[in-house]
């Protein structure tokens, strides 16, 4: 038998060398980067999310980094890896993280030829995860009541925040979608921190215009601590973070395949745009 193999493999060899052809390279390693959270629910669901992700590709490497707070940390993961790499942020808009920590993280990683994809959002399959979630979690805007008054409803979608600007329009945008998915349904952002109206300010902005019938979608990957804040000011219905979703997943390697599409990976930690 172990002849049978040897003269099989030096045959394999002769016809890779007469034909031309190199053995398939392992496509590079997605590194997903999660910000991390004190809630231990926070990296039960990273996990879960990313064994959907495996899942659906099993022929990618696929490794966990937080940029805080929970083990591994994205740089010790970078340290680990070899090769080629291509950074997904579990985030889901435009700010310090994905401006400044993570392009820093690669940059203490110079053995890697490494890539940053785009953040999550804005993106209409988080629409579709967040309609889920408030499905779930009891809000029916199609229900007999609502089609008598559509006027009466209205949603928040209570986002981390940031003080960037473009983290805010990212949101707006997913907003925008969102409202989009509901029918027409409005849906103001409010915020746990940094600039632009609080969830308060946004549930009061819906009172005033006569939503009396108000739900507050949880645009956050993970559960955490804003999440769980902002989840507290709600006054009914109050959706589960994004998690899990499949329509996460399918996103996170929208976002990887993107990148390998938009950039050569000779390019040393190039950051793939929105």
């Amino acid at each position: 038998m172990t002849q049978i193999t040897a003269q099989l493999h030096t045959q394999l060899s002769r016809r890779g060398r007469l034909t031309g052809r190199r053995p398939a390279l392992p496509p590079p390693t997605l590194v997903a980067v999660a910000h991390g959270s004190r809630n231990p629910e926070a990296l039960r669901t990273v996990t879960a999310l990313l064994a959907r992700v495996r899942a659906l590709r099993p022929d990618v490497p696929v490794r966990l980094g937080h940029i805080e707070l929970n083990q591994p940390l994205l740089t010790d993961t970078l340290a680990g890896l070899r090769g080629d790499v291509v950074l997904v942020p579990l985030l889901l808009g435009r700010g310090y993280h994905i401006k400044q920590d993570i392009p820093a993280a690669v940059a203490a990683a110079p053995h890697l030829d490494a890539r940053i994809a785009a953040p999550l959002g804005p993106h209409p399959l988080l629409a579709e995860a967040l309609h889920t979630r408030l499905a779930e979690a009891g809000w029916r805007p199609a229900a007999r009541a609502v089609a008598q008054s559509p006027a009466a409803t209205g949603v928040v979608l209570a986002a981390a925040g940031s003080n960037d600007l473009d983290a805010g329009i990212d949101t707006a945008r997913t907003a925008a979608l969102l409202s989009a998915r509901l029918g027409g349904i409005p849906v103001l952002p409010g915020h746990a921190s940094g600039a632009g109206p609080t969830v308060p300010d946004a549930l009061r902005t819906l009172a005033a215009l006569g939503r009396e019938r108000v739900a507050v979608a949880s645009y956050f990957t993970a559960p955490g601590r804003f999440a769980g804040q902002c989840a507290d000011a709600a006054p009914g219905v109050a959706a589960a973070p994004l998690g899990a979703h499949p329509a996460v997943a399918r996103l996170v390697l929208h976002r990887y395949e993107q990148a390998l599409a938009s950039a050569p990976l000779s390019h040393r930690a190039v950051t793939v745009g929105v």
